[in-house]
């Protein structure tokens, strides 16, 4: 357990700071696909016999060939984007699917790879994630004005002389390095839910890219103490376990924060007639409907109820 929340900060670490682009940029089916393609990885290191690093490091070395031949199939407009991920991680998926098919273990590892295994990381794994969860920061912190620029406006961003190329190629190795990070907690099938729910979570709490990253992190760090807490005390399976705790806190992201439910459900005005003769002229009198969770002064509303209060507004 102290191994498996060490491992859990460490992830969310990595997945807060990429995962904010990721939600920012829209690259989510690109996570999903890296995440995917590490089981070819994966799989050609457990054919080769080797054991759990030697496992993280080709499933790292599948992430990184997967982001960089997504970037050369779209260059230059060649094939859309979408369409060079779909190949990809169709043809890794499967040719990792059929080297461990021919495994005798077959059942029991894919299921480790699939959904995770965090109660049995080694200080080993954890080395490994630690370094790769140094290096993306270290990357990110290094180029964050270009990636900053990058992801909010690549047009004007190309005009200014930043290398938009070259940061959207660095931007798809960091979601692969971040993914793989995200491997060994939760598998290839829940990696993406550890670097999007996180992020989008944060998003809806501020505009800020700095405290997106940061607030990233500590609702990944919240949901792995928590997921791993309900996972030993109820039985559940640790990695899902995790997972969902994120969801939850980003559901209450969505209905708490102003920036979620708020704008999803818009505020409505009309007139009020039966005090349509007691206006000044040139004036009406309105209903502001506020939908939320809770109401707050100054016209600010929150959350998940409704608010209706009268005002007036000048004609024309």
């Amino acid at each position: 357990m102290y191994r498996a929340l060490v491992a859990g900060v460490i992830v969310s670490i990595a997945a807060g700071m990429v995962g904010v682009f990721v939600v920012l940029r829209g690259l989510a089916f690109m996570g999903d696909a890296v995440a995917h393609t590490q089981l070819a990885g994966a799989a050609v290191a457990l054919v080769l016999g080797g054991g759990a690093v030697l496992i993280t490091l080709g499933a790292g070395v599948a992430a990184v060939l997967t982001a960089l031949g997504v970037a050369l199939l779209t260059i230059r407009g060649r094939l859309r984007e979408d369409t060079a991920i779909g190949i990809i991680f169709a043809g890794f998926f499967a040719l990792g699917i059929l080297l461990i098919s021919r495994q005798r273990t077959f059942a029991v590892d894919l299921g480790s790879l699939l959904v995770g295994h965090i109660l049995g990381a080694s200080w080993s794994d954890l080395i490994v994630m630690a370094v790769l969860t140094i290096t993306v920061a270290v990357l990110v912190l290094a180029f964050l004005p270009e990636l900053r620029f990058t992801a909010y406006d690549p047009e004007v961003a190309s005009v200014s002389g930043v290398p938009v190329t070259l940061m959207q190629v660095g931007l798809l190795v960091l979601i692969a390095l971040a993914t793989v990070v995200a491997f060994r907690l939760v598998g290839v099938i829940l990696a993406l839910a550890m670097l999007v729910t996180p992020a989008a979570a944060a998003t809806l709490m501020t505009k800020r890219l700095g405290a997106m990253m940061v607030l990233a992190t500590l609702v990944g760090s919240v949901s792995t103490v928590v997921g791993l807490y309900a996972s030993f005390h109820f039985n559940f399976a640790a990695g899902p376990s995790i997972v969902l705790t994120a969801v939850l806190i980003m559901a209450l992201s969505f209905v708490l924060s102003p920036r979620g439910l708020r704008e999803a459900l818009p505020s409505l005005e009309f007139p009020l007639a039966e005090e349509a003769d007691m206006t000044p002229t040139g004036w009406r009198r309105t209903a502001r409907v506020c939908w939320g969770a809770c109401c707050s002064v100054g016209g600010v509303c929150w959350g998940a109820c409704c608010r209706v209060g009268a005002r007036l507004v000048q004609r024309g």
